[in-house]
């Protein structure tokens, strides 16, 4: 379960601009989601705590896709 994230940057990827390196490195560890799980294991967690968290996760995404949707809609039959 446990995923190590090997986040790394090269000087040759941003030409040696220090600023650039730093940019993308958070973009990467970003993606990775490495703070995230720090975050998410610094404390323990019940097991049915997790659960109703993730449930709750996906009635959220789930609400989310269902308004993108309906505006979808909605912009497609303004159009015609």
């Amino acid at each position: 379960m446990s995923k190590t994230a090997r986040v790394t940057v090269k000087a040759k990827e941003c030409r040696g601009n220090p600023d650039k390196m730093i940019r993308k490195f958070t973009r990467k560890v970003k993606k990775e989601g490495v703070l995230e799980q720090a975050r998410e294991r610094r404390y323990f967690k019940k097991p049915s705590i997790k659960k109703k968290e993730k449930r709750e996760r996906a009635a959220r995404q789930r609400r989310r896709d269902e308004i993108k949707r309906q505006r979808a809609l909605e912009r497609r039959r303004r159009k015609v």
